[in-house]
């Protein structure tokens, strides 16, 4: 296995839907990765990877001294196995930093193929207590990913309780499941899609109302209001303003949730955590949380937050009752590809419409954003154009500063 890549003190952990959300997330601050494979992870709906693109990312990854993991974390059922085993052999060679896992058997079926390989307790296997958490370290295990149920309190007795050389995990942003760590049969039982196989279809977001069982077909609404009631439906995790109680527990790896986020949410996401995490580094006694931070992340797609189980048991407070949609303000418009010497142009691949007239928003890793009036916009041959409708259409703009590839450009809705 691959471990050359030396490992920050505190490691900011994004996800990977696929090969071009990977490469934004170490563009914008991503000490590391976590993705899945075609097969055997459990976000089948997202991109994912072919075993020739997990070679390329390893490489990109390991080119900028990022690390990446991969998820092996679904329950197999014995028809599964076989093929399992296959896609194991496949991609042993690859220098695949450590693996996601949370089934006793496929941690043995990984060791049996690539021995010494590096394993990653998924929060999957619900750890929520120090003496389950030694069980797997003893087993093999190098880091723990705390079940989303432990408060703060409880894992930093577990890390006091284990060897200095085991890491702990903890999710601190993105979607929080109404079962116990994602440990969830509802989707299976309502529409036959098995969330433990990858498939959920996410019946924790439904509306639901109530029939009497002598009365079919007579719904009752369960509502607060004339909206409904999502009564499963939770509310985001976000602990930005949390960082120095996440580190003084002794959380090492910071994980950010959404393989089935857009590359603008991750590298939303990413900047934000990246800049508070940075700033905590620099100077931990001195540390100031800056609100500037959060305003950005409030940019990317999200639902109302809430702290999870860090600091209390939730309550009513931390669920959403009126409505499962998620606040977007803003739309993922363009992203940078190149620069014209010749002309002074910034070429730009559009993600959505927007027309000559509109303000955008213009941010790159690590660079705060700017404001842009659009003023004038060619095609790629160089015609005057009045907007951009067109999917991934390459489009040309004058900048008032220049900008690298990879800058983002947004727009309020």
């Amino acid at each position: 296995m691959n471990n050359s890549t030396n490992k920050p003190e505190i490691e900011l952990l994004a996800p990977a839907g696929n090969l071009e959300k990977l490469k934004t997330a170490v563009i914008y601050g991503a000490d590391a990765v976590y993705f899945g494979g075609e097969m055997f992870s459990l976000r089948a709906g997202a991109g994912n990877l072919s075993v020739s693109e997990i070679r390329e990312a390893m490489d990109f990854l390991h080119e900028r001294g990022a690390r990446g993991y991969m998820t092996i974390n679904i329950y197999p059922h014995n028809q599964h196995l076989p093929q399992l085993r296959e896609y194991i052999r496949e991609i042993r060679d690859i220098p695949i930093d450590a693996f996601l896992v949370s089934d006793p058997g496929v941690m043995s079926m990984l060791w049996d193929e690539i021995p010494g390989a590096e394993i990653h307790l998924s929060t999957q296997a619900n750890t929520t207590n120090y003496m389950t958490a030694k069980f797997w370290v003893d087993q093999g295990v190098s880091r723990i990913v705390a079940a989303r149920e432990m408060s703060l309190a409880e894992i930093r007795e577990m890390r006091e309780n284990l060897p200095e050389n085991i890491e702990i995990e903890s999710f601190v942003h993105g979607a929080m499941c109404i079962s116990y760590s994602g440990r969830c049969l509802m989707s299976s039982f309502m529409a036959g899609r098995d969330a433990n196989l990858g498939a959920c279809t996410h019946p924790c977001r439904w509306k639901y109302h109530i029939v009497e069982e002598k009365r079919p077909g007579e719904y009752y609404p369960v509502e607060e209001d004339d909206h409904g009631t999502y009564i499963m439906n939770s509310r985001d995790l976000c602990m930005l303003d949390s960082i120095p109680q996440l580190a003084q527990a002794g959380v090492s790896s910071f994980k950010i949730e959404g393989r089935m986020k857009s590359s603008y949410y991750v590298a939303t996401v990413v900047s934000a955590y990246r800049r508070a995490l940075d700033a905590y580094l620099a100077d931990p006694e001195n540390y100031r949380y800056d609100p500037e931070w959060f305003n950005e992340l409030c940019k990317a797609s999200h639902r109302e937050f809430t702290h999870g189980f860090y600091f209390n048991r939730p309550g009513s407070d931390d669920q959403s009752y009126q409505s499962s949609e998620y606040i977007r303000d803003y739309s993922f418009v363009g992203v940078v590809t190149g620069y014209e010497e010749e002309t002074g142009l910034t070429i730009i691949e559009q993600r959505n419409k927007f027309s000559v007239g509109d303000d955008i928003e213009i941010f790159g890793p690590r660079t705060p954003f700017f404001t842009q009036h659009v003023e004038e916009m060619y095609d790629e041959e160089g015609n005057e154009i009045d907007s951009a409708p067109h999917p991934q259409q390459i489009v040309k703009l004058r900048l008032d500063r220049r900008v690298g590839e990879n800058f983002i450009l947004r727009k309020r809705k």
